[in-house]
C-alpha cells in the first residue's frame, strides 16, 4: 500500500490495478495457508479448528488447533412486542426493533444496558460532503450540520435460527444505493457481530455507522500498532475540537469506572466520538460513529462506487483487555479444515496482556526463529514464554530488524527451566531471536 491507495484518493486506473494485485496475493496466500493446515490436520472424516488469534478461544489455544467439538447452544430469537426481534444467548440480550435498528443490548451478568435511552445503534447516517478543497483528501467539520438517519427498512427478517447462532437481516434502500445489515449473536460469545454490505452509488456523500452508548467518560482508547492511545470525548479546547475525525486499528474502547464498551472492527478505521447530556435523566450519551464510505468527484468521479463489506462487533462490559482480545478475534476468525489431529502452538505465553504478534523465520536465512510480542493493555506485565522450537536454547534480544541488541534491562528477559521469563513495561515491544541447530527448519 502506498499513499493514495490507502485512503482511496487515487484515480480509477490505480484502484483497478491495486484490486487485481490484492486478489492475486490473497489467492496465493490462502492457498499456502490451506495446504499447510490440511497437512497439519492429518486428514480424515472429522474437522479441525485452527485459531490464529493470540488468545485462546472455545478451547483452542492461541496459534494452535483442536478437533472440532459439538456446536454450542443456548441461542434464541423471538418476536419483540411492537415488531422486530429479541436475540439472546445467555450472555447478551439484544432487541432489534421493527425498523431493523438495535435499540437494546443488555449484558446479562451486570444487567447493564449499553445503548443510550431512546437511541438506536447500528444506525446508518448519511451526510452531504463538500469539503472546501481537495475532495478525496479532506473532511471538513461542517459536514455534520446536515444528517439523514437511514431508518426506513424494506425488510427485517430472521436470517439464522440455530441453537449455536441467531441472526436478523435488515435491507434498506437510500438514494441510488442499497444496504444489507446482519445482526448476529453466537453461542458463548459476549460480542454482538454487525455485518454491513453496501452497494454504493452516491455522489458527494459521507456514510457513517452510529453507536450511541450509555457511558460517561471524558476519554476513550483507540488502538494503534502495539498498543493504544487516549483521545478526549469533549471539545474544551481548539485542539480537541480539531479531532472531529480520528483513526483506530482494531478497536475503540470507552469505560466509566467499573464498566465499559468496545467497538471492534475488521474493516475501515476512521471514526468520531462525541458526547451529550440527556435532558430527560441528565445522563451522558457517548456516541461512536464508524466512517464507512465517501463519494468525492475529484480526482476520480467514481470513487468507492460498487459493493463494500464491513464487519464490526459491539462488546458490552468490556475492559481494555477484552477489547484487545475481541479486536484480534474479529480480524482473525477461526478456520476449519477436514482432519483429526490436534496442533500444538510453537509459542505460548501464560499472560493474556502479553500478545504474540509474530512467529517467523529470521530474514537472514539462518534458520533462527524470531518471536515478536508486546504488552497490550498499558500496564506492567510478567509472563513465561515457552516454545516447541528445539534448538540450542540460546535467546537474543533484537531490534525490529532482527539485529541483536547490546543488552536488555536487568531481569527483563531471563532464561529459566521451562521457558523464558519476561518482564515488560507498558506497551513495551520485544523481539526475541531463538537459535536453531544447523539444518533446522
Amino acid at each position: 500500500q502506498f499513499h493514495d491507495i490507502l485512503p482511496g484518493s487515487s484515480i480509477a486506473w490505480v484502484h483497478r490495478e491495486a484490486e487485481r494485485t490484492y486478489a492475486a496475493v490473497a489467492g496465493e496466500l490462502t492457498g499456502i495457508v490451506e495446504r499447510a493446515q490440511r497437512a497439519l490436520a492429518g486428514g480424515g472424516a472429522g474437522e479441525v479448528v485452527f485459531n490464529a488469534a493470540p488468545h485462546a478461544r472455545a478451547g483452542v489455544p492461541a496459534g494452535g488447533a483442536r478437533p472440532a467439538g459439538p456446536a454450542g447452544g443456548g441461542c434464541a430469537v423471538e418476536a419483540a412486542p411492537g415488531g422486530g426481534y429479541v436475540l439472546s444467548n445467555g450472555l447478551l440480550r439484544v432487541t432489534v426493533d421493527a425498523r431493523g435498528l438495535v435499540v437494546s443490548v443488555v449484558e446479562s451478568a451486570s444487567g447493564r444496558e449499553a445503548v443510550a435511552p431512546g437511541a438506536a445503534a447500528n444506525l446508518l447516517q448519511l451526510h452531504p460532503d463538500f469539503p472546501n478543497m481537495w475532495d478525496a483528501w479532506d473532511v471538513d467539520r461542517f459536514y455534520r450540520n446536515t444528517v439523514t438517519d437511514l431508518t426506513e427498512a424494506e425488510e427485517v427478517t430472521v436470517a439464522v435460527d440455530r441453537p449455536d447462532t441467531v441472526a436478523v437481516r435488515v435491507t434498506r434502500s437510500f438514494g441510488f444505493s442499497r444496504a444489507v445489515q446482519t445482526v448476529t449473536l453466537a453461542a458463548g460469545s459476549g460480542r454482538l457481530d454487525l455485518d454491513t454490505e453496501v452497494d454504493w452509488h452516491e455522489t458527494e456523500k459521507f456514510l457513517k455507522l452510529a453507536f450511541p452508548l450509555d457511558v460517561h467518560t471524558d476519554r476513550y482508547a483507540a488502538e494503534t500498532q502495539f498498543g493504544h492511545l487516549h483521545r478526549p470525548t469533549h471539545t474544551n479546547t481548539s485542539w480537541e475540537a480539531a479531532k472531529f475525525e480520528a483513526c483506530n486499528h482494531r478497536f475503540v474502547h470507552l469505560e466509566e469506572p467499573g464498566w465499559g464498551v468496545a467497538l471492534v472492527t475488521a474493516s475501515t478505521y476512521g471514526h468520531d466520538v462525541t458526547r451529550t447530556v440527556r435532558a430527560e435523566d441528565r445522563g451522558t450519551t457517548t456516541t461512536v460513529r464508524a466512517s464507512l464510505l465517501r463519494a468525492p468527484r475529484f480526482p476520480d468521479p467514481r470513487t468507492d462506487q460498487g459493493v463494500h463489506r464491513f464487519r464490526h462487533g459491539l462488546v458490552p462490559g468490556a475492559g481494555v483487555g477484552d477489547a484487545v482480545r475481541e479486536g484480534y478475534r474479529v480480524n482473525l476468525p477461526e478456520r476449519r479444515v477436514p482432519g483429526h489431529a490436534a496442533v500444538e502452538p510453537l509459542v505460548t505465553v501464560d499472560e493474556d496482556a502479553v500478545v504474540v504478534s509474530a512467529v517467523k523465520l529470521a530474514d537472514d536465512g539462518s534458520g533462527d526463529v524470531v518471536v515478536r510480542l508486546y504488552e497490550s493493555r498499558g500496564g506492567r506485565a510478567e509472563a513465561l514464554l515457552t516454545t516447541d522450537l528445539g534448538g540450542s536454547g540460546e535467546v537474543a534480544v533484537c531490534d525490529l530488524l532482527e539485529r541483536p541488541l547490546a543488552g536488555a534491562p536487568d531481569g527483563a528477559v531471563r532464561v529459566e527451566d521451562g521457558g523464558v521469563r519476561l518482564r515488560l513495561r507498558p506497551f513495551e515491544l520485544l523481539t526475541l531471536r531463538f537459535a536453531r541447530p544447523a539444518g533446522g527448519v
